[in-house]
């Protein structure tokens, strides 16, 4: 990170930035990176629910989404494989993108195509169609990223990040309550499932991604590509990807092969130990995952001591842009870099977890929520999105990521006020326009910090990197949400979840300080 991204722009000129081509691309790109990932979730849960699904094959489903969770296994390779044709005539970024594009387009089609009520097997069909999707969603994902980082001078990486944020809560909208309203409207409901309505708005869905398609070939390949990187030859690659599919197929196969057997295991114990449930499901969860990256990193170790793969490709590829980090900041800097990454938002997942949970709970009804904590708390981030790219620009983003976790902490005491304020839609609405604020702030600002830590010759894998880290702990603390709020109530959660941000704090001030240091010795 070197140093603040600020260059003491005019109001004038940093309003006029809004207008520039690359800035208003990202809004396009980023609504394509919105569309893939309800359409997993929560419209085919909808889906699956009218069509007669148990609640165990509904919530199966969201495994189809654990390419986001590790895109960083394969980022990579969309790093550093060509693609035949089309690299050479788009570039290395416009290519992948492209690809990615279509296989979301064809596997949104391929999911309208299934009707899960007319037979068990058709289940597996769309999971399969699902896997596909979020493969090809967290393909998209990380090439957008790589593509925003080097298409403009860091100065400008607020600006994109907020705009690519608005586009992308604008494409989740669409694919939300807009897929969910337009079947409504077509005739399926819970009592009175139509096939026919999910099939055309799946299609209508596909039919959206047109939008990234068009923007992928309109926008320029970034100037920064190194066509030079590709120093090996294409049975070489053919054969890094052929063991990348194997490796990802035995880690699939074993986690939920093997986790039959995990599961039975932990049914007995939890009958023996029902006191320490919690507690025994999330080892062996860990158990679980453990188990299937052995096997995967076992298949992988295989391959390149047999020679299937060049050993020296396989450092390049994976172990090159870990080192490239290292490198540039150190050891102890660098794990305090990627500390922070790792703890940011850590409060605002923790509480968005249990959030309409809470809301139901203190008596709103579901058009109070839907209509003020989802609408209205939409434009709110995105104001707070677009705030945040403006003052990022202006003061540097230190001094915004720093008031960003300041507010992301301090908002969340709000909830502890609605929780004594009982159902109150205009205090509600207070409360959700300070937390989606701040939380359009911060993000924003995270983004562009996430973005200057990376290096322009690792840009996808090490961004891929960032992201993934960035969600696993709130991701593995938000699962405890429930457990909390049993164990302690509302308030004192909300209480919790606003001292988290305390930590937060010190590591951006420590961040800023390492850095600057470093900074002053480098120029001794």
């Amino acid at each position: 990170m070197s140093g603040e991204i600020a260059h003491n722009r005019s109001w004038r000129q940093i309003f006029s930035a809004w207008t520039h081509p690359r800035v208003i691309a990202m809004f396009f790109l980023g609504f394509s990176a919105g569309i893939p990932l309800l359409l997993i979730f929560s419209t085919l849960s909808v889906w699956l629910s009218e069509a007669g699904a148990s609640r165990s094959e509904v919530t199966f489903f969201s495994w189809a989404a654990l390419g986001y969770s590790f895109k960083f296994v394969w980022a990579p390779l969309v790093d550093l494989m060509p693609l035949p044709f089309l690299t050479r005539k788009m570039g290395r970024r416009r290519a992948w993108l492209l690809l990615a594009q279509i296989l979301i387009m064809a596997a949104i089609s391929w999911m309208s195509m299934v009707d899960p009520a007319a037979n068990p097997g058709n289940l597996t069909l769309m999971a399969f169609a699902a896997v596909l999707l979020g493969f090809s969603a967290a393909t998209q994902d990380i090439v957008i990223d790589a593509y925003r980082i080097e298409s403009a001078e860091q100065s400008m990486q607020a600006m994109m990040a907020s705009m690519y944020i608005a586009g992308y809560r604008v494409g989740m909208l669409v694919a939300g309550a807009g897929s969910l309203l337009l079947a409504s409207q077509l005739g399926t409901s819970k009592n009175a499932y139509d096939y026919g309505s999910w099939r055309i708005t799946y299609l209508v869905m596909a039919l959206v991604m047109v939008v990234g398609i068009a923007t992928t070939l309109t926008v320029a390949e970034p100037l920064s590509q190194k066509e030079g990187r590709y120093v090996y030859t294409p049975a070489q690659y053919r054969r890094l990807f052929a063991l990348f599919v194997m490796t990802a197929a035995v880690f699939a196969l074993t986690f939920f092969i093997g986790g039959d057997a995990i599961e039975t295991l932990q049914d007995l114990l939890l009958q023996s130990f029902p006191l320490l449930g919690q507690v025994i499901s999330f080892v062996f969860e860990i158990c679980r995952f453990a188990m299937a990256v052995g096997a995967a990193a076992g298949v992988a170790l295989f391959g390149v001591r047999l020679g299937f793969v060049d050993r020296e490709m396989v450092v390049v590829t994976y172990a090159y842009p870990v080192q490239d980090f290292f490198r540039r900041y150190g050891l102890r800097p660098g794990l305090l870099l990627l500390a922070l990454v790792g703890f940011y938002r850590l409060s605002d997942v923790v509480l968005g977890v249990v959030a309409n949970v809470f809301y139901l709970d203190i008596g709103f009804s579901k058009e109070a929520i839907a209509y003020v904590s989802q609408t209205f708390g939409l434009g709110m981030t995105l104001i707070g999105g677009f705030l945040g790219g403006m003052l990022t620009l202006r003061f540097g983003v230190n001094s915004i990521l720093f008031l960003g976790a300041f507010l992301s902490a301090i908002t969340n005491l709000l909830f502890m006020l609605l929780a004594g304020a009982g159902a109150d839609v205009e205090f509600l609405a207070v409360v959700i326009a300070a937390d989606n604020l701040s939380a359009g702030l911060a993000t924003t600002a995270f983004v562009a910090f996430l973005s200057s830590l990376t290096s322009i010759s690792f840009t996808a894998v090490q961004y891929a990197i960032f992201s993934s880290v960035m969600t696993l702990m709130p991701k593995l603390m938000g699962g405890y949400s429930g457990t909390l709020v049993t164990a302690f109530g509302y308030k004192n959660f909300f209480m919790m979840t606003a001292v988290m941000g305390i930590p937060v704090l010190g590591l951006v001030w420590l961040v800023r300080k390492t850095i600057a240091r470093r900074e002053r010795e480098a120029l001794v």
